[in-house]
């Protein structure tokens, strides 16, 4: 698929039924320990349970859909489930500015991009309704870990890039030539 995307995120904290049951069916069934029910203690089965989702989506779904899904799932094994949803997802089809996009970095670098919806969560969900976004920007094997670090050279080559999106960007809106 030649289309760039990003993905949604939505974070679900299900509260669980408790082991009750499960406990219940143990508890006497060797009289010289004590039931578990109640205790504090992190070596057995807790009164109460608590699940964390971290759940990412393409633009087929919508947090809230995915949110009555998981709530749906909980439900019917007697538990609840709170959605946070961090972002829709969205899909910027190709088009005018995903061709602008592409012709700064073939102008720039020699090669032809290759549009794909690839990739992880993006920030620019959070900017999509607001403007004509698409992803773009540097790969490298340190990318979201300690001590991140990038060559100078991509960063001068990304910066370029960047400056020619802009150019082409307001001469279009003017109309004319940057």
């Amino acid at each position: 698929d030649s289309r760039a995307a990003a993905l949604g995120g939505m974070t679900l904290v299900a509260g669980l039924p408790t082991a009750r049951s499960v406990t219940s069916r143990f508890d006497g069934w060797n009289h010289s320990l004590p039931s578990s029910s109640g205790n504090p203690a992190t070596n057995v089965i807790p009164p109460r349970a608590a699940a964390r989702l971290s759940i990412r989506f393409n633009a087929l779904h919508t947090g809230a859909g995915l949110a009555e899904r998981v709530a749906a799932v909980a439900a019917s094994h007697g538990g609840t489930a709170r959605a946070v949803v961090s972002g829709e997802a969205f899909l910027t089809p190709p088009g005018a500015f995903s061709a602008l996009v592409a012709q700064a970095i073939e102008e720039e670098t020699g090669l032809r991009p290759e549009l794909s919806t690839t990739g992880g969560t993006s920030d620019a969900r959070f900017l999509k309704d607001l403007a004509p976004v698409i992803e773009f920007g540097l790969v490298n094997a340190t990318m979201h870990k300690v001590d991140e670090a990038v060559a100078v050279d991509d960063l001068e080559v990304l910066a370029r890039i960047y400056a020619r999106v802009i150019r082409a960007g307001l001469a279009e809106r003017r109309g004319g030539d940057a």
